[in-house]
């Protein structure tokens, strides 16, 4: 039988001699024992090629810091709709308040969560899906549809009208006690439930615990403006005001045309998910009644030619990454070709982008901008410019570059205008099919 068999003496003897008897194992165990694997593994020769040098690259406003926090979602969204304002308005600078769409997609999390709860209520808590929506809780991290169901919603305003406050820079206090908050509400309204209480009693109970939640959100934030006048010097020193606004107004002079055109794409090139059809997930989402997230699976010769062509037309694109592998932040540098773990380790560790996506190596876990990418003689990609939001005291001022190699096995997702996506838009419409809460299309950048 293939399964269960023990590990002999016979075996251990083999394997020590061999290890032994190996320089190449002798080596990096010098090297392994004073120094991070890393940096042992980095392969100077390949830095050289990441070069901040790029035929097709847009000039951008100044990187952003999302500190201690997992928002990197919102300020990457935030920052694509920033370089629109500036630009249409003559700003030097210019940031949107990421606090602002923070503390909305919170809050309105925490009411999808406990609408799930209340239906999964006949379940028991070891229910797969009941289990994993307990364990997933309410954090940062977030995908483009979210962001639009938020500014849909609720609007956007700028950085200076709503600044950020030391929780909103250090959510992992903040977050902790919300899930414990969450999960305890969730016992109480599930009990109730299965008791028998009436319905209206149910939900009276729950908008007693939302109101809660708001308040610990705003002594954690401060509570949104509903009303702020948008104050701003242009380039040439020219003051302007605009008096009264209200955030969905800002929004819908500012945001909303860019939202409704936008298409998230995705490459996920697993049996299940064939191409030009599209996808949603079961139970993932934060503002109730909006727009399902949704998802159209391309090959990655169609998403790359979406992400440039928008890029061509001077617009930079929301992206979202596996930034855990076969990367350098100090440097700025994400290629699988600046590390040799295969050598260094003397294992096999090449595995296909689907076979990473179904046994959970790789899924996406951070969204930035692409702003650049360099193309070669025949037009195709050799290295990509990234906005980060790190702050600016790594890679180049907070830009940082990756390999077109690591693009294919890292990228996962990119929000696209329909006008880029050219005959695939209409793809777009299809109705999507549903996919478990569970599935790596599912995870929050």
């Amino acid at each position: 039988m293939l399964n269960h068999m023990p590990i002999t003496e016979k075996q251990l003897n083999a394997w020590s001699r061999e290890y032994q008897s190996s320089r190449e194992r002798q080596l990096s165990t010098m090297a392994l024992s004073r120094s991070d694997i890393q940096d042992v593994a980095y392969v100077c020769a390949g830095e050289d090629k990441m070069r901040h040098k790029f035929s097709l690259e847009l000039k951008t406003l100044p990187v952003t810091n999302q500190k201690h926090s997992g928002r990197c979602w919102l300020f990457a969204a935030a920052n694509v709709l920033r370089e629109r304002i500036a630009k249409d308005l003559k700003l030097e600078n210019f940031e949107l308040s990421q606090s602002y769409l923070a503390f909305w997609d919170k809050f309105e999390r925490c009411n999808y969560f406990l609408n799930a709860m209340l239906e999964l209520a006949d379940r028991p808590t070891d229910d797969r899906t009941v289990s994993f929506l307990l364990q997933t809780g309410v954090h940062d991290g977030g995908q483009w549809d979210m962001f639009a169901n938020v500014v849909r919603k609720y609007g956007v305003i700028p950085k200076d009208v709503y600044d950020e406050t030391w929780q909103s820079e250090n959510t992992r206090g903040m977050n902790r006690i919300l899930n414990r908050g969450l999960k305890v509400a969730a016992a109480k309204l599930r009990k109730m439930v299965n008791d028998g209480v009436d319905e209206m009693l149910i939900l009276k109970r729950k908008n007693e615990l939302l109101g809660e939640i708001y308040g610990f959100l705003c002594c954690c934030y401060g509570e949104p403006p509903r009303q702020f006048d948008f104050e701003y010097v242009d380039k040439d020193r020219n003051y302007h005001i605009e008096r009264g606004l209200t955030p969905v107004a800002f929004a819908e002079k500012y945001a909303l045309p860019v939202l409704d055109q936008t298409v998230s794409v995705i490459h996920a090139p697993t049996a299940d998910k064939p191409y030009h059809e599209t996808y949603t997930i079961r139970y993932l989402g934060n503002v109730e009644g909006g727009r399902p997230v949704k998802h159209l699976n391309l090959t990655m010769d169609e998403f790359k030619a979406a992400v440039i062509a928008q890029m061509k037309a001077g617009k930079v694109v929301w992206f979202g990454s596996d930034v855990g592998h076969y990367g350098n932040r100090d440097k700025g540098i994400w290629d699988d070709n600046c590390f040799n773990d295969e050598l260094l380790s003397g294992m096999d560790l090449h595995m296909s982008k689907a076979d990473m996506l179904d046994y959970g190596l790789a899924a996406m876990n951070h969204a930035m901008v692409l702003t650049g990418v360099n193309l070669d003689e025949n037009g195709q990609p050799t290295r990509w410019k990234i906005e980060n939001s790190w702050g600016d005291e790594r890679g180049k001022k907070g830009y940082y570059i990756c390999s077109d190699s690591w693009f294919d096995q890292y990228v996962f997702q990119a929000a696209i205008e329909r006008e880029y996506l050219g005959d695939l838009a209409a793809c777009a419409d299809k109705e999507p099919r549903m996919l478990d809460p569970w599935d790596p299309m599912g995870t929050l950048a």
